[in-house]
């Protein structure tokens, strides 16, 4: 039998972060924008302090104490991110977040490998970080566009996946998580279809790495991007893992010191990965940050985590669905999705609910979110996206309701 899980306890938990003691006017803040960015426990926090009062240096170059300690801790980071997700350290490529990682990949990769005629596979289920900067290299390349489309509940389409990829198909790049939908995506069983092909897989993970457990080598992707800041870590920090056979055949991304090994008036020759693709002074205290992010996260233990975010989502799904009037995009089924309801309320725009449900106190976000191939599909221009993470509450979810029937009232 599999080991039980010591459940949550979230009300400990939330002692973790001091934010969630605020009170936004005169009610206690609920923090439902997750999705955009998640808070910080106190234990990133005094990492990061910790790191500025002892040991703030610039790395590898320094031979001082300092410089050691600097050094250590920032390739320490790289160590422990690895052992994260189950990779080689020397896979482990710093970057600015999710969006700068698949940016690297479409640059470094796709500028090297990407002829005319060559298709890049993507979905309309995509945030537009995943979709900008293929677009962008596809017209430096003349590689073509293939897009695969969503059912009726914001679900991909995997016979139509099955149909887009051929023998042209180069690289397939997918969200494993929805930034809008919270749909969860089958990685593994996308990863076998691509590769069946001849083709490659890059994975936007940056609402994963909060939410589940990521095995790199299990989901069987080439590349893969997160966030720091999404997974409770600092803002400016994340990380893009690929297999090392490709990052070791794909050219730099950006020039300056740290990525090179000689450099003459003829020409340059550069470091190994990761280092190859790490140009000027990185962001060490980010990669403190993130580090302690990851311990936080693995000492509560995701099995937890999940079943707790589970419970807070199914109930908010339901409550949200017993709202006349109020109509909620993504999987039906709370196991498909993660952490994200967006919905919207008949009569009201988003951002006039998200106004209102301000004044309560409640922090959602209204927009496209940056999916507008996803408002697309919906029909609609913009709605309104309650993020959960492991530290809400199934109180918090009936004050959510409740600010949704004052919406109601107000706008009937």
């Amino acid at each position: 039998m599999p080991k039980a899980h010591t459940p949550l306890d979230v009300t400990a938990v939330r002692k973790d972060f001091p934010i969630l003691e605020q009170v936004i006017g005169d009610k206690p803040l609920v923090y439902l924008d997750n999705a955009a960015t998640g808070q910080k426990p106190e234990a990133v926090i005094q990492a990061i302090d910790n790191y500025y009062r002892t040991s703030n240096a610039n790395v590898h170059r320094g031979i001082h104490e300092l410089g050691r300690r600097a050094t250590e801790a920032y390739e320490g980071a790289r160590e422990r991110m690895a052992r994260f997700i189950n990779a080689d350290s020397a896979e482990v490529i710093w970057t600015r977040g999710t969006s700068e990682s698949i940016n690297l990949v479409a640059a470094s990769w796709g500028l090297a490998n990407l002829r005319e005629g060559d298709e890049i596979v993507l979905t309309t289920m995509e945030h537009h970080s995943n979709l900008v900067p293929w677009q962008l290299i596809a017209e430096r390349t003349g590689a073509v566009l293939r897009y695969v489309g969503m059912d009726d509940q914001e679900r991909l389409r995997m016979e139509e996946l099955e149909e887009v990829l051929n023998e042209k198909t180069r690289i397939a790049s997918i969200v494993h998580i929805s930034n809008a939908l919270g749909t969860i995506n089958p990685v593994e069983e996308i990863a076998r279809m691509v590769h069946q092909v001849g083709a490659l897989l890059m994975v936007d993970g940056a609402q994963a790495a909060p939410h589940i457990k990521v095995d790199v080598r299990a989901l069987g992707a080439d590349f893969y991007a997160l966030s720091g800041h999404k997974m409770f870590g600092p803002t400016g920090i994340g990380v893009l893992w690929g297999r090392r056979e490709l990052l070791d055949a794909m050219p730099p991304y950006q020039g300056g010191g740290e990525m090179i090994r000689v450099v003459k008036k003829e020409g340059s020759t550069f470091a190994d990965v990761p280092h190859k693709f790490e140009a000027g002074t990185p962001n060490i205290a980010g990669t403190v940050g993130i580090a302690a992010a990851t311990d936080y996260l693995d000492d509560l233990g995701f099995a937890a985590l999940a079943t707790h975010e589970h419970e807070v989502v199914k109930y908010a799904v339901e409550r949200l669905g017993e709202i006349p009037g109020v109509r909620i995009f993504g999987p039906r089924d709370h196991m498909e999705r993660a952490g994200v309801v967006s919905f919207l309320v008949d009569g009201a725009h988003a951002h006039d609910i998200s106004t209102i449900l301000d004044s309560e106190g409640i922090a959602i976000r209204a927009g496209h979110h940056c999916a507008q191939l996803v408002m697309d599909h919906c029909g609609t221009s913009a709605t309104a996206r309650a993020s959960f993470a492991f530290y809400n509450t199934l109180e918090e979810v009936d004050r959510l309701v409740a600010a949704i029937q004052s919406v109601k009232r107000i706008f009937a």
